[in-house]
């Protein structure tokens, strides 16, 4: 088992600055996620730990070992990429037991390996197939299980249930999840699906434009995002965001975004008090925003008057998308709310749980 260590790393493709400067420690046994928008440069940190790319400047370790010059075969890593990599000629078994055969290893220890990855991953009666004969959960579980059989020090993941059905990739993700659990080794899995990296992750690392915005546990992520980007990320339906300034008045602090005022409450305002007049963003997540006649009693809420421009009905709840002035934004709602669209209605926002940004830099005020 192993650590992984991102140390002041670069990637340069001439001109084109891919990754800025990474720093990040992976700690052994951990399922860390990399998240972020395309082009963010998450799959190319996974490729320069894998050896598929060479670093630009800084260094990876694998446990205590500096990783820059080794052959990517000699780093004990497995990877699991998007696309699932079968040799269409070959059996589920030979797929599987392809990498090891290379390596010599005895085939004894192969047929060993082999059957117990299957057995792990459900498979078995899979093996004598070709890979035209399998689903594409099939075929997925098979280019794990080609990866299991390695016994890595370290797993890599990019995007593996990207080609799969919704439903199919809720069942890879828990299956996953479980394999991690059982096999007790580190885990890498790059995503631009955040709602994988906060099912799987034991922490995540949100990228954009090739440098690390926040590291740290998916609850943490979501409840206390360092910047504007992170808020938005995160999240979904994404956090709704107003631009405003901060007015003291009467003694207590105001959100004013021109089209409504919402009061910050005063055991929450004591970061904002030397603020007067300060550009901000205000940011509230949509479950905050609630439906008067279904609101909470024992929230702090502040009455922002909308007219109601779309509805979804979701079963378990309502998204509404909702306008006030200039401002669009989004609540989730109680499914027994009656608005409809065209309403004009008052909602509440629960302002015990808010967030402010600064209006130039973005990162957030706390």
């Amino acid at each position: 088992m192993a650590s992984v260590t991102f140390q002041n790393v670069q990637k340069k493709f001439g001109d084109l600055t891919i990754i800025k400067s990474l720093d990040i420690e992976v700690q052994d046994k951990e399922f860390l996620v990399l998240v972020g928008p395309s082009g963010c440069g998450k799959t190319t940190a996974l490729r320069l730990l894998a050896g598929l790319e060479e670093i630009t400047g800084g260094e990876i370790k694998i446990g205590d070992r500096v990783v820059n010059d080794v052959a990517p075969k000699d780093r004990d890593i497995a990877m699991v990429f998007q696309s699932y990599a079968l040799y269409p000629h070959l059996s589920v078994y030979d797929n599987m037991a392809f990498g090891l055969k290379l390596r010599k290893t005895p085939k004894d220890e192969i047929k060993r390996r082999v059957n117990e990855a299957a057995d792990i991953l459900g498979i078995q009666d899979l093996l004598l197939r070709k890979p035209r004969q399998l689903s594409g959960g099939q075929r997925q579980r098979v280019a794990v299980g080609r990866a299991i059989v390695r016994e890595p020090k370290v797993f890599l993941f990019d995007e593996p249930l990207s080609n799969l059905d919704a439903k199919l990739r809720v069942q890879m993700r828990a299956e996953i999840s479980k394999l991690h659990q059982r096999l007790k080794t580190t885990f890498i899995y790059v995503t631009h699906d955040q709602t994988e990296a906060m099912t799987m992750a034991s922490r995540i690392a949100v990228i954009n434009k090739g440098k690390l915005q926040q590291l740290d546990t998916p609850q943490n992520l979501y409840d206390h995002p360092n910047n504007l980007f992170v808020a938005g990320f995160i999240g979904s339906p994404s956090m709704n965001f107003f631009p405003g300034k901060l007015v003291k008045k009467d003694g207590s602090i105001f959100v004013d975004t021109n089209d409504f005022q919402v009061r910050i409450p005063d055991a929450l305002s004591t970061p904002y008090k030397d603020m007067d007049g300060k550009n901000v963003i205000f940011g509230i997540r949509p479950e905050n925003i609630h439906d008067p006649a279904f609101a909470p009693s024992n929230i702090k809420g502040e009455t922002v008057s909308a007219k109601v421009d779309v509805t979804e009905l979701m079963g378990n709840e309502t998204l509404l998308y909702l306008v006030s002035g200039k401002n669009t934004f989004v609540g989730r709602v109680d499914p027994r709310s009656h608005l409809r669209v065209g309403h004009q209605t008052d909602v509440i926002f629960d302002m015990d749980k808010f967030h402010i940004f600064d209006g130039t830099t973005e990162e957030a005020i706390r």
